[in-house]
């Protein structure tokens, strides 16, 4: 049974925490380790495939967040919330998932990296802002004005995966030398990917790129594009129709070939929207979970099918 950690009071937390640990149910990341391996929790993907990458087989890694489950909206259940108290290291960021940041806080484990804390959250474009406020109307704005999706630019990656090396070296100085390779092969393919962003992105004759889920700003920025999300930064909510009538406007204006969605939500709105204009649609992939739909088995492939895709659609290369 799910619950959400908006509803805990730390009493209820700490009650959770030894009553999880006292079950130690099966399965558990510390169940799975070897002898001498390391305990990792990641909130969600992108953190998960850095810690598996640089910890390599010194650790088991476990995500709160599983593959294709929406990462915005995560519950824990009592085990993942136990699974933070215990972890020898939780990689997660702050203000993104509420969830996490009451259970982290909750847990007392000092050892946890933010990923805000390396890379800092840039403030939400003012379309995307506005975007957001109306999506988030009558809810809590658990973003604050910022966008949380720095993994979409591959050197925001390299800064994190420095950052898990680090630390994984302050708790484990046996196998620093590992560490400190795995991370080092890892920024080298980030920072080639981010090459092939920056060569082919350059040439594109569109600019603007239309995405139903606002997450690309940080990559957007990076590569001189400009983001027009249709439902801000929340995507599975509803566009109002003048929301819709701007974005038709948007797309004739700069004579956008292709309307993107995401392979975590239903394409319906970048359907029609695109039906109504006689346009394309493709997949542009936030990254928040891999499945079998994903165009991409890790993140390194799937930011290469989002190269690709954008390609494609704004005329590069």
């Amino acid at each position: 049974m799910k619950f959400s950690s908006r509803a805990l009071g730390g009493a209820l937390i700490g009650a959770v925490l030894l009553l999880a640990s006292a079950c130690a149910p099966a399965g558990t990341a510390a169940e799975e380790r070897q002898p001498g391996q390391l305990s990792i929790v990641a909130a969600f993907y992108p953190f998960q495939f850095v810690a598996e990458r640089v910890a390599g087989d010194h650790a088991v890694v476990t995500s709160l967040t599983a593959p294709g489950a929406e990462p915005h909206d995560l519950e824990l259940t009592p085990k993942q919330v136990a699974s933070i108290s215990s972890a020898d290291l939780v990689i997660y960021e702050k203000s993104f998932q509420a969830a996490v940041d009451e259970a982290v806080a909750q847990s007392g484990n000092p050892n946890v990296l933010d990923t805000a804390t390396v890379v800092p959250l840039s403030p939400l474009s003012e379309a995307d802002e506005h975007d957001h406020e109306q999506a988030a109307e009558g809810e809590e704005h658990e973003h604050s004005g910022l966008d949380p999706h720095v993994w979409l630019d591959p050197n925001n990656m390299v800064t994190i995966t420095n950052a898990v090396r680090d630390r994984l070296i302050q708790i484990d100085r046996a196998h620093a030398s590992d560490y400190s390779g795995n991370a080092r092969e890892l920024d080298g393919q980030l920072l080639s990917l981010d090459k092939q962003y920056r060569t082919t992105l350059q040439t594109c004759r569109l600019r603007e790129f239309i995405t139903t889920h606002a997450a690309f700003g940080y990559l957007a920025r990076r590569y001189g594009l400009e983001q027009v999300g249709i439902n801000g930064l929340s995507p599975d909510s509803e566009p109002s129709p003048a929301r819709i009538a701007e974005v038709q406007q948007i797309a004739r204006e700069h004579h956008v070939t292709t309307i993107f969605y995401e392979t975590l939500v239903s394409p319906a709105v970048a359907q029609s929207i695109a039906g109504d204009l006689g346009l394309k649609t493709d997949v542009l992939d936030p990254i928040e979970g891999i499945t079998d739909s994903s165009r991409g088995d890790d993140y390194l492939s799937v930011m290469a099918s989002n190269l690709t895709a954008l390609t494609t659609a704004n005329g590069c290369g």
